[in-house]
C-alpha cells in the first residue's frame, strides 16, 4: 500500500474531482481516474457530500449504495472496482466538487498532524474485513429514509477512507468507535419511530435542542 503525505492526498482529490468534463465527473470516471490507487479514495469522495457540511441533497442514496458495493468487493478481496452502470453515470455537479474540494482541504489541514502510518496491523485481511462490514452498515444508514442527518455514518466511511489511503490504523480504530455510536444512535432513532410514530423524530430533535442550550 502507497504511503501520501496530506497534500498528496488533497492534491489526488482535486485531480480525481476535476477530472471530468465541464459538467462535472460521473462516479465511472471517478473509479477510471482513481484506477488502483486503493478503495481507500474512492470511499473519501462518495462520503464527502454527507460527511462534510456540503450542500448537497440527493447523493446520499447512490453514493451510499455505491459505497456498500465498493465494501462488499473488499470484503472479497478483489483489487479492482466493479459498479453497475446505473450507479457509473451518476454525475457530481461542478459546484459540489469544487465544495468538496474545499470542504476536504480546510478539513486536513486542520487534522494533518495528526494522521500518519501506525497500527498497520488493522489493515490485515480480518481487520479489512471487520472494516468492509462496517462500511456496509454505515452505508445502509446512509440510505434509510430517516429524517435526521446522514452525516455521522457519512463521517465513519469518510475516516476509514483516509485511514486505508494514508495507512493511519489509528483512524480506523476511531472510525470504529464512532460507528459504534452511529448505529447505538440509529438504533434508539428507529425504535422511537416503531413506538411513537413520526413525531418520535420531532421529540428527538427538540430533546437535542434542549440539552445543546
Amino acid at each position: 500500500m502507497q504511503t501520501h503525505t496530506k497534500r498528496s492526498l488533497t492534491e489526488a482529490l482535486e485531480q480525481v474531482l476535476l477530472a471530468g468534463s465541464d459538467r462535472g465527473p460521473t462516479i465511472g470516471e471517478l473509479v477510471k481516474t482513481i484506477g488502483d490507487k486503493g478503495f481507500g479514495l474512492l470511499l473519501v469522495v462518495l462520503s464527502m457530500p454527507s460527511a462534510l457540511p456540503i450542500p448537497a441533497p440527493g447523493y446520499s442514496t447512490p453514493f451510499g449504495i455505491a459505497v456498500a458495493l465498493i465494501a462488499l468487493q473488499m470484503l472479497c478481496g478483489r483489487r479492482s472496482v466493479w459498479l453497475p452502470q446505473r450507479i457509473m453515470v451518476v454525475r457530481i455537479q461542478p459546484a459540489i466538487a469544487e465544495k468538496m474540494i474545499g470542504a476536504v482541504s480546510r478539513f486536513l489541514r486542520r487534522v494533518e498532524r495528526f494522521i500518519r502510518p501506525r497500527h498497520l496491523w488493522t489493515y490485515s485481511s480480518m481487520g479489512l474485513s471487520a472494516l468492509a462490514l462496517l462500511i456496509i452498515i454505515m452505508a445502509a444508514l446512509m440510505v434509510l429514509p430517516i429524517p435526521l442527518t446522514n452525516t455521522f455514518p457519512a463521517m465513519v466511511i469518510f475516516m476509514i477512507g483516509v485511514g486505508l489511503t494514508e495507512e493511519d490504523g489509528l483512524l480506523a480504530i476511531a472510525a470504529s468507535f464512532v460507528g459504534a455510536c452511529a448505529t447505538a444512535l440509529y438504533g434508539v432513532i428507529i425504535y422511537l419511530m416503531i413506538r411513537q410514530g413520526p413525531q418520535a423524530i420531532s421529540n428527538l430533535k427538540d430533546w437535542l435542542l434542549d440539552w445543546i442550550h
